[in-house]
């Protein structure tokens, strides 16, 4: 079996993928929350109020997940679902004052990280790079049966 260049592209993408998860990791942990959270608070600190169905569709996850994920933001006062005053079917997701508390950390850990990738960059690199990975994000993007 032939072995992974640890000089091409892919391994060193790999490795970054690595290091920025564990350290992701690392500072999410520090307020409290898991890597997988900050995104769905972001998106109720932009528009409170939203159902389970538009999170799971907006994060991409099963409608299963996310009541796994809202339950354990929860049980540590980040959200509150409330029934729908309409559609007692729907319930609704709220920001709770800690939650808002710990998106704001949040969106400063995000923040620092970037400046930890990015910050010795040139306007040009981080412009070419940017052009870089959204062409890698569409070749990845194409569906499962155009393959």
């Amino acid at each position: 079996m032939e072995k992974i260049d640890k000089g091409s592209l892919y391994y060193i993408f790999l490795e970054i993928l690595r290091l920025h998860h564990h350290r992701t990791h690392v500072l999410l942990d520090e307020i409290g929350i898991y890597p997988g959270q900050p995104h769905l608070l972001f998106i109720l600190n932009k528009k409170d109020g939203q159902s389970q169905k538009e999170l799971s569709e907006k994060l991409k996850i099963t409608p299963a997940t996310i009541t796994v994920m809202l339950k354990r933001m929860e049980r540590v006062n980040l959200v509150e679902r409330k029934q729908d005053t309409e559609d007692q079917r729907v319930s609704r997701v709220y920001l709770t004052d800690k939650g808002k508390e710990i998106c704001s950390k949040a969106m400063g850990i995000i923040k620092n990280l970037e400046e930890e990738c990015f910050g010795n960059f040139t306007v040009e690199e981080k412009i070419i790079l940017r052009r870089l990975l959204m062409q890698m994000r569409d070749n990845l993007s194409i569906p499962d049966s155009k393959q």
